[in-house]
């Protein structure tokens, strides 16, 4: 072979070889997202029981959660009027519901919230707010909830602290999630990665990928969301990290494409810039992610909280890490054993379509309240 043919050569077997490894991965990518679907169409949840009920519903300004609850309600009751925290009084005047249905009540909300719900109850209208930021926010949340007929709250430790302050009834629902949203699909190659976590860099989630920061720097890593800074070793990861806010399309993809996602819990004790929660209550329940991770079927390895159990077995459905050593040993051992890795994902996916999507959780909510 002369000189000339040589790089021509090895040009042609780099690309048989990129070939071979792009078609391999489609394989998987498309083996994984039909085993998927197979789930999904064979585990469908309970059929939902209809309420002869006309509810005004006011989102907290987050569509993960907002568009669920929206389109649960619009299956689950007789008439669903969507409205913005602005217009609630208006809203509740013109349509004259049985019920009104407030998110969270914080962030997107205006200063004359409260006396918007003192008005509409003034009407003869049942209130009810779901809290979904408890209890990282129950400063504010303590002097809202008396304003409303029922509380819901989506962490358990929170029901008595509710129901010290005066409120006649407190119900603890868990959220959920948007299984029309969060789901498996396809994806492109800019979302493969071995270990993914999307979300805000709280302080207790800095010390944890500081310590396994150097770990994590030797395999494919993406990092979504702000703050990332704030990490000593930010440096070993600043090339994995996808900074500010990720979009829910964006989350849906990466979860998707990457082998396992990381799931860490809001830190309960930074007080200041991360949380409004002076009184100390602590975190018991698991987070929105936790349904979302494992309804895109992507294995999730997750932190514990006491309610955790209720919803997914660990080493079944999920599994579950108490220190960073023991994450690390987890990831190590996942990425080594596809099929375990894959088969505890599937199961994931079949006990969050049957049980945690929000159709299921707000008909819950709509039977505590006695509908």
């Amino acid at each position: 072979m002369s000189r000339t043919q040589q790089p021509a050569r090895r040009k042609e077997a780099v690309r048989q070889q990129g070939s071979h490894a792009g078609g391999l991965l489609g394989y998987e990518q498309g083996y994984r997202y039909g085993r998927c679907e197979a789930v999904r169409t064979l585990a469908p949840p309970v059929a939902p029981i209809r309420h002869d009920l006309k509810v005004l519903f006011i989102p907290q300004g987050f569509p993960a959660i907002d568009n669920g609850v929206a389109t649960a309600l619009q299956r689950l009751a007789r008439e669903a009027v969507i409205g913005a925290p602005e217009a609630m009084f208006a809203l509740a005047e013109q349509h004259r519901p049985d019920l009104l249905l407030v998110l969270n009540g914080l962030h997107v909300f205006p200063a004359d919230h409260l006396q918007q719900v003192d008005r509409i109850r003034e009407l003869g209208i049942r209130t009810v707010i779901w809290f979904a930021d408890d209890p990282y926010f129950t400063d504010d949340t303590a002097a809202i909830a008396p304003h409303y007929d029922a509380v819901a709250t989506h962490e358990q430790s929170c029901v008595p602290f509710y129901l010290s302050l005066g409120c006649s009834q407190v119900l603890y629902v868990p959220l959920a999630v948007d299984t029309d949203t969060f789901r498996p699909v396809p994806v492109g190659s800019g979302y493969h990665a071995d270990i993914c976590f999307i979300g805000m860099a709280f302080w207790n989630r800095v010390e944890l990928f500081d310590q396994i920061a150097r770990y994590l720097s030797g395999k494919k890593v993406i990092v979504g969301g702000g703050l990332w800074e704030r990490m000593r070793l930010y440096r070993l990861l600043k090339p994995s990290i996808r900074a500010g806010w990720i979009p829910i399309e964006e989350t849906v993809r990466y979860y998707n494409g990457a082998k396992i996602v990381i799931n860490l819990h809001r830190g309960c004790r930074d007080y200041g810039s991360d949380n409004r929660n002076l009184r100390g209550l602590p975190g018991q329940s698991i987070n929105p992610r936790s349904y979302e991770i494992s309804a895109c079927g992507t294995l999730q390895l997750t932190d514990i909280r006491d309610d955790l159990t209720r919803y997914y077995t660990p080493g079944v459905e999920l599994d579950v890490y108490r220190s960073a050593a023991e994450l690390i040993d987890k990831l190590d051992h996942y990425l080594k054993h596809d099929a375990e890795r894959q088969t505890i994902a599937l199961n994931g996916l079949r006990r969050t379509m049957q049980e945690h999507s929000f159709v299921t959780r707000v008909s819950q909510l709509l039977g505590l309240l006695g509908y």
